[in-house]
């Protein structure tokens, strides 16, 4: 076992995920005992469609730990991490997605190494999403598209299970993405502050219930979009 942090705000966003949030968050509560003295869960529904914010609010009644927070309408993935970072209050911070693709217990492996760097970024050891070859794709234009504009290079920059020092938070933001291009932004400003990055292997695992849209040819064009205003922003010296 890890060794056990004194505080800990855990935050998953979701969009449409009333099928998997109940499990995402009983896994948490189950989990954090062994990991975090003292620990929060942030959940965090972005404008959602279905019954996914009635669920999260039944949680909250439920458990001490939970906080809801709702964006109407929908925003953006960025959006939705924002409101994480902006709301969790203690010393550590990490988030995975909402849509039971990542194993939580893997968390130790983030606090472990969370002693040796500033930000803790999981990769994909294996990618099992739906649609694989378009994803795949993607990411690769990503990581070649973020190193021409940015100069970094990390083997999966948009991968959902991040951890971060609450001091390496304040560095680097506020963030100003509402969109996919919050991890990009991220990433662009830690390696600006030269601050410790570790990745470390995850496993992912298929989607169940939900769908996907990182895909989506708007979520793309919405990216694209946001990585020339943070170039230009980080060209102009306005971070």
């Amino acid at each position: 076992m890890s060794q056990k942090l004194s505080e800990l705000s855990v935050f998953f966003p979701f969009w449409n995920e009333e099928k998997n949030i109940e499990k995402v968050a009983e896994n948490a509560l189950r989990i954090l005992p062994d990991v975090a003295t003292k620990f929060e869960v942030i959940l965090i529904d972005d404008g959602s469609a279905d019954r996914t914010l009635v669920k999260a609010q039944a949680l909250a009644a439920k458990h001490k730990e939970i906080r809801v927070i709702s964006h109407q309408p929908n925003r953006g993935y960025g959006a939705a991490l924002r409101s994480g970072f902006e709301h969790a209050k203690y010393e550590y911070v990490v988030f995975t997605d909402g849509d039971l693709q990542f194993d939580f217990s893997e968390i130790s492996k983030f606090i472990e190494a969370v002693g040796l760097a500033d930000i803790v970024i999981g990769f994909r050891k294996k990618r099992r999403d739906r649609k694989l070859f378009k994803r795949l794709l993607l990411m690769n234009m990503l990581k070649i598209w973020d190193f021409i504009l940015f100069g970094f290079y990390f083997k999966d920059i948009d991968c959902g299970f991040k951890m971060f020092t609450k001091s390496s938070l304040e560095k680097i933001g506020p963030f100003r993405s509402e969109g996919a291009m919050i991890t990009t932004e991220i990433l662009a400003k830690a390696s600006m502050r030269k601050l410790k990055i570790v990745q470390v292997g995850v496993e992912h695992y298929p989607r169940e219930h939900g769908e996907q849209t990182g895909a989506n040819l708007f979520v793309i064009i919405r990216a694209v979009l946001e990585s020339l205003t943070l170039f230009l922003d980080i060209k102009s010296k306005r971070f």
